[in-house]
């Protein structure tokens, strides 16, 4: 299995505001203490925009880049999102990765709250998809869509209209879909053929239900805990994994526990811990 890491399992987000951020060279150096081969480049500003500094930073830790998360306003008829795409994908292939990540953001900061779209709207956002989709080609990348909380894709309805109106791949990140309501389980055994790429989540329900029902924000009930180390919550991540590498899937898995610091950590108290404990259960599950 093709494992990899992502800086928000550090606490690391592009949200104003998340938490503490932790230097690149200790999430580096903890990913490959945890025996990740590769990760995403996380936020703006956290690892070098330069190439060549990005290659010998990644290379000094013995890892790849992957991919990278990139929100990009998709259903405004007036703005052309490939202005926004362009700079990530031109760095993201002088890193060597063979993903883009994308998300249909709202515009404004955040995943606590999201605005319903008209039809026009969706009709734009659809067709923006299979443009930025075959930008990204130009570039020999492929691009997929996450479904994310607080995004314009984020329900499981939102998910089908993606499905069924654009040829896009999607991100299967399997603790959004199920806090958006989609069961990723049975996604993944429908569409098997559309996931192209897997973030890999574990969930407390409960907290979960308390974002569904308006009783807690997102960015709350990350802080409550919400994310788990796989295996210790309630996605089925061995169902998923097993239905994935049956249809054949031969993408990423990246480790995602997004997690909200409020200092930086000890040396035994930090995320470090939980992420052994998400690729210990994966390794087991591939086993």
């Amino acid at each position: 299995m093709k494992i990899a890491g992502a800086p928000i399992s550090w606490g690391v987000c592009e949200v104003p505001g998340w938490g503490h951020q932790m230097s690149a060279d200790r999430v580096l150096a903890e990913m490959r203490q945890a025996g990740l081969t590769a990760t995403e480049l996380g936020p703006d500003g956290f690892l070098p925009s330069d190439a060549n500094e990005l290659i010998s930073l990644l290379d000094g830790f013995g890892l790849a880049c992957v991919g990278g998360f990139v929100p990009v306003v998709l259903h405004d008829a007036d703005h052309d999102p490939s202005q926004d795409l362009i700079g990530p994908l031109r760095s993201l292939v002088a890193a060597g990765a063979g993903v883009v990540v994308l998300a249909a953001a709202t515009g404004t900061d955040g995943y606590d709250s999201r605005p319903e779209l008209g039809d026009s709207q969706w009709a734009t956002l659809l067709s923006h998809l299979d443009k930025l989709s075959a930008l990204a080609a130009e570039y020999g990348l492929k691009a997929v869509l996450h479904p994310h909380v607080g995004t314009m894709v984020e329900t499981r309805s939102d998910v089908d209209r993606v499905l069924a109106g654009s040829s896009i791949a999607l991100c299967l990140d399997t603790g959004h879909l199920l806090i958006g309501g989609t069961d990723p389980l049975e996604l993944t055994r429908t569409v098997p053929e559309r996931i192209e790429h897997a973030h890999l989540k574990d969930v407390d329900a409960a907290l979960a239900s308390k974002v569904q029902t308006g009783e807690l924000t997102y960015t709350e009930a990350v802080a409550a805990g919400m994310y788990v180390p796989l295996g210790a919550g309630d996605v089925d991540i061995t169902g998923i994994v097993k239905t994935l590498e049956d249809s054949g899937y031969c993408g990423w898995y990246v480790m995602e526990q997004d997690t909200i610091l409020d200092t930086e950590p000890g040396d035994t108290d930090g995320p470090l811990a939980d992420v052994l404990a998400s690729v210990a259960f994966l390794q087991s599950v591939s086993a």
